[in-house]
């Protein structure tokens, strides 16, 4: 169980993540602050969704982008070809990501590490040129424009879409956080620290982690879908992009993949960064020097990501008196705590 200390971090955490959403729109100067605010906001959601493969399970996926372009293209043709409402289109074509998410996790999840990478990347690869070259149906080049689902100004529908990506963001932090703490997150877990011996000590792991691979797939796709119906413009060089997947890797390292809130703190960093360098840049590739710069300096001195190290520091910082109690403390530094003694002796 959480120590209490661990519990008031948590609310104190959920307080201040729920005054900024619902403080923002009125606090934003202009109409391009707010959705320039719903780009980082929907980073947020992606970077959550894939933490649910690559923190429980370990495996690293770039191919999550792809799993959101299905969702946004999902959505947009459902409404433009279908004609169907655009939120039944886009919990339909989240049912659709879903299903297609078992066929593909079957094939790529009985891979591990680089070969796992390499297929994620293959499927994006795959679905740009399938998009791209059907244009009958998808536009090709040219996009697809998918009509705004509400009647309202600029600002209005910048404010109604952002707590629409609140919501889903709340929504995939409560499942991942459920999970977390749910026996099949154990499982997880298990996969995560060593897949061979939890498979040995009786763990179906295949099957747990076709199912969190389709619980990603799912929040991923209502991500992107949820775009579609707030950007109206889906091109298919954007949407299935590897750099996409890569971005969500580095927000969810940033952070801390194996924290609730990590993905969610790494997104805001790293898509202020890159709004702000898209901005003094524009379209050249510098934006990408500087995105590499921020990767290479977290995997250098915070290869935990920000929480797990600011965590850390905070322990070290506390009073003998005070320091976390055994179930807060990692094998390391129990170990280090028994040299230390033994050493005194």
């Amino acid at each position: 169980m959480p120590s209490v200390s661990s519990r008031l971090t948590g609310g104190a955490a959920v307080l201040l993540l729920a005054t900024g959403l619902l403080s923002f729109p009125g606090l934003a100067p202009n109409p391009y602050v707010l959705s320039a605010g719903i780009v980082v906001l929907h980073y947020a959601v992606l970077a959550t969704s894939w933490n649910f493969v690559g923190g429980f399970t370990g495996y690293l996926s770039l191919g999550h982008g792809a799993l959101a372009g299905l969702g946004g293209y999902g959505t947009g043709l459902l409404v433009t070809k279908a004609g169907l409402n655009s939120f039944v289109a886009l919990a339909l074509a989240m049912l659709l990501v879903s299903a297609l998410a078992v066929p593909i996790g079957m094939a790529a999840l009985r891979v591990r590490g680089a070969s796992f990478v390499i297929v994620s990347i293959a499927l994006v690869l795959i679905l740009l040129l399938v998009f791209q070259s059907w244009a009958s149906l998808t536009g090709g080049s040219r996009g697809l424009v998918v009509p705004r689902p509400f009647d309202l100004s600029r600002p209005e529908h910048h404010r109604v879409f952002w707590f629409l990506f609140s919501g889903l963001l709340a929504l995939a932090l409560l499942a991942w956080w459920l999970i977390d703490r749910s026996r099949f997150g154990l499982g997880l877990k298990a996969i995560r620290e060593d897949e061979d011996k939890a498979e040995a000590l009786g763990t179906p792991t295949f099957a747990y982690k076709l199912v969190v691979f389709v619980v990603s797939a799912a929040f991923t796709a209502l991500a992107g879908g949820l775009y579609a119906l707030w950007f109206g413009d889906l091109d298919p060089v954007f949407q299935f992009s590897v750099l996409t997947g890569s971005y969500l890797v580095l927000m969810a390292l940033l952070g801390g993949v194996r924290n609730l809130f990590g993905p969610l703190v790494g997104a805001l960093v790293v898509g202020v960064a890159l709004e702000y360098f898209k901005v003094e840049f524009g379209n050249t590739p510098l934006h990408l020097v500087a995105t590499g710069v921020l990767l290479a300096l977290v995997v250098l001195f915070m290869p935990d990501g920000v929480l797990p190290a600011a965590g850390s520091l905070l322990r070290r910082l506390r009073p003998a008196g005070e320091q976390a109690s055994i179930r807060d403390v990692t094998a390391a530094e129990l170990r280090e705590r028994r040299r230390a003694e033994e050493v005194r002796r």
